[in-house]
């Protein structure tokens, strides 16, 4: 369908990217049983996403943080500065207390978890095209709690002390990836993503590469243990 007749129907048109083809499935018939909203098209890679973004330009973009290997975050930064007027929401299955404010910094406009029953997407999706940030409740209070804080306490410890880099190296790692293909896939050298990998050991307090790739394996499965294994006691 052509971009006039998009318009032409007065509905807000919504552009989904997410890697799972159920999930998109399903997502994209919840948008399009509503009044006022359409699926304008969908995605399940990034070179897809950016080709939609300007071909068609969506109101909304809803998009999965982690697609196959590539990292969203990198693609909400691309959008920002080539799609400024671009809404996006992330509905993503990663924890929202490690990854909410990573979003909205990289500019997003708004982070729910894929556990979210279907009312809770619809409002999300809603507040956001209203030109408002959207968040949980436990990430609002969070980031209150924070802003009252004189010190760094807790949330600054473990993973979540990584920076964005550090924690896509540290997902990489955790996949099954090795030093050089991460290389490829961040085009950086592979001189560089060692030096990552010395920083997360030291930010982990983890001894040596074994700790590391069996701390980042168990995180990417979601067990990891309470705390890394070199944070004990010595």
């Amino acid at each position: 369908m052509p971009r006039s007749a998009f318009k032409s129907t007065g509905k807000t048109r919504i552009l989904v990217v997410d890697d799972h083809p159920l999930f998109r499935s399903g997502l994209v018939q919840l948008i399009n049983r509503q009044d006022d909203l359409v699926c304008h098209g969908e995605a399940d890679n990034i070179p897809a996403a950016k080709r939609l973004v300007a071909n068609l330009a969506p109101d909304l973009l809803v998009l999965d943080l982690r697609l196959g290997h590539a990292d969203g975050l990198e693609l909400i930064r691309c959008l920002k500065s080539e799609a400024p007027n671009l809404r996006i929401l992330v509905l993503s299955q990663h924890d929202e207390v490690l990854y909410a404010e990573r979003v909205l910094r990289a500019g997003a406009h708004g982070y729910l978890m894929k556990e979210e029953a279907t009312e809770e997407v619809l409002t999300a999706i809603r507040t956001v095209l209203r030109g408002e940030l959207y968040v949980s409740r436990k990430i609002s209070v969070l980031v209150l709690r924070k802003s009252l804080q004189n010190t760094s306490q807790a949330g600054n410890s473990g993973v979540e002390s990584l920076s964005d880099r550090e924690l896509q190296v540290f997902q990489m790692l955790g996949a099954g990836l090795g030093t050089k293909l991460i290389a490829q896939q961040l085009k950086l050298s592979s001189k560089t993503i060692e030096t990552y990998r010395e920083k997360i050991k030291q930010k982990l307090g983890l001894s040596d590469a074994t700790q590391l790739i069996s701390y980042a394996t168990a995180w990417v499965r979601g067990d990891p243990p309470s705390s890394p294994p070199g944070s004990g006691p010595k």
